[in-house]
C-alpha cells in the first residue's frame, strides 16, 4: 500500500539534491573562471609586468636558458599575440558583417597556438601536460619555437623580427617567403621588433633587482 505524501517528499528531495548539485557546479564555475589570471596593468613595461605578475619572469628566465631566445623578444611576441590575455582566441568571422560565425582558426592561449602546434611542440618538448592557457607552459613554447625557427630555417635568436615572421607563417611558409606579399604582417612585424628592442632596454635595467635573492637558490 502506497503512503499518502510518500511520492511528493521524495520527489522535493530529489528537486533539493539537484538545485544543490547545480549550485555547486556554479561555484566551482565561478572558482575556475576567478583563477586565470588579468592581463598586467602595464604592459609596455617590461619590469613592470614581472614585478606584477608573480612567477613570470622565472619562467621566462626558464624559457631563455633553456632555448637560448631572450626573454625580451619572447615577451614582445606573446604581447603582440594575446596582449597576455591567457584564453585569447581570434575573433570570429561576421557574416555581412554582422552575424557572428566561426572562428578563422583553433589558435588559443597567451601565444595563440594552434591545436596542431601544440601537439607537435607537447610531443617534441617532453611538456605533455602543458596548457596554453598557462604563462609557463606558453613562454616555453615561445622559447621552444624561436629554437625550430633557428635549427630549421637558419634564423638568428636575436632577430625578432624574423622570428615573428616565422611564427606567425609558420617555417613552410617563411621559407616560401608567404610574408613579402603581406604588407600588413611586415609592419606588424617591425612593431613586434621595436617591442623587443623596448622591452630589452627596460630589462637591463630592473633584471639585477629581479634577479636578487637567486644565486642562493641551487635550481635556477
Amino acid at each position: 500500500m502506497r503512503l499518502p505524501g510518500v511520492a511528493a517528499d521524495a520527489g522535493i528531495i530529489v528537486y533539493m539534491l539537484r538545485l544543490r548539485h547545480l549550485t555547486v557546479l556554479i561555484l566551482v564555475g565561478t572558482l575556475l573562471v576567478g583563477c586565470v589570471t588579468a592581463p598586467p596593468s602595464s604592459p609596455e613595461n617590461l619590469c613592470d609586468i614581472f614585478r606584477e605578475k608573480d612567477g613570470w619572469y622565472k619562467a621566462a628566465r626558464k624559457s631563455e636558458k633553456k632555448w637560448g631566445v631572450p626573454i625580451q623578444i619572447q615577451m614582445a611576441i606573446m604581447r603582440q599575440e594575446s596582449s597576455f590575455h591567457a584564453r585569447a582566441k581570434p575573433p570570429r568571422k561576421k557574416l555581412f558583417g554582422l552575424i557572428p560565425t566561426v572562428r578563422p582558426s583553433s589558435a588559443y592561449g597567451y601565444a595563440q597556438v594552434k591545436d596542431g602546434t601544440w601537439d607537435w611542440y607537447r610531443q617534441k618538448s617532453g611538456n605533455r601536460i602543458a596548457s596554453r592557457a598557462n604563462f609557463a607552459d606558453a613562454i616555453d613554447f615561445v622559447g621552444w619555437y624561436g629554437e625550430q625557427s633557428h635549427r630549421m630555417v637558419g634564423i638568428s635568436k636575436w632577430d625578432a623580427r624574423n622570428l615573428y615572421l616565422a611564427y606567425h607563417e609558420g617555417h613552410g611558409g617563411y621559407r616560401k617567403g608567404s610574408y613579402q606579399r603581406k604588407k600588413w604582417l611586415l609592419k606588424v612585424a617591425s612593431k613586434v621588433e621595436r617591442r623587443a628592442s623596448q622591452y630589452g632596454q627596460q630589462l637591463r635595467g630592473c633584471r639585477d633587482s629581479l634577479e636578487a635573492g637567486w644565486d642562493l637558490w641551487p635550481f635556477w
